[in-house]
């Protein structure tokens, strides 16, 4: 006999929308965002909270979603790359990223540009190690660091 998979049903607000979903107890909140709410900016890379590519902001605080489960969501407001994307003050870091090829292969960006736009949220004129510093903990397999943190600067010149 297999064994029942627990599941309960969470309250959340997603990119400023309302949803209530029924969630596994072992789901992550990335799970929920790509497979339920089709929210595909936030990546599935190392799923241990480590490299950075599934950030998105939880209470306006940057966080891995591989490492959080779906049933702490529960009440909580959480905004991906692409609620970010519909915000006016958002436009300046993706241009700047653009302008300094920020983005060799795009897979990590969501979550970089996430963690910068949370960084420049707290720190709006951000020194260059300031946000070296916000962005440890993301890793980026084409090794555009020193482009990402020319964008990151420019993006912070620019606020």
């Amino acid at each position: 006999m297999a064994p029942q998979i627990q599941t309960s049903q969470i309250s959340l607000v997603v990119n400023g929308q309302s949803h209530v979903l029924t969630v596994e107890h072992r789901a992550t909140l990335l799970d929920i965002l790509r497979e339920a709410l089709d929210l595909t900016g936030a990546k599935r890379a190392c799923d241990r909270g480590e490299c950075g590519a599934c950030t998105v902001l939880v209470d306006e605080k940057p966080m891995y979603a591989c490492h959080l489960l779906a049933m702490q969501m529960q009440g909580r407001h959480v905004i991906t790359v692409e609620g970010l994307a519909s915000r006016d003050d958002f436009r300046p870091l993706l241009d700047a990223f653009v302008a300094q090829d920020g983005g060799q292969c795009g897979f990590c960006i969501p979550g970089f540009a996430v963690a910068v736009y949370a960084a420049l949220s707290r720190y709006p004129n951000a020194s260059e190690w300031q946000m070296r510093w916000e962005l440890v903990g993301h890793i980026c397999r084409c090794n555009a660091y020193e482009n990402i943190v020319a964008a990151a600067c420019e993006a912070s010149r620019q606020s």
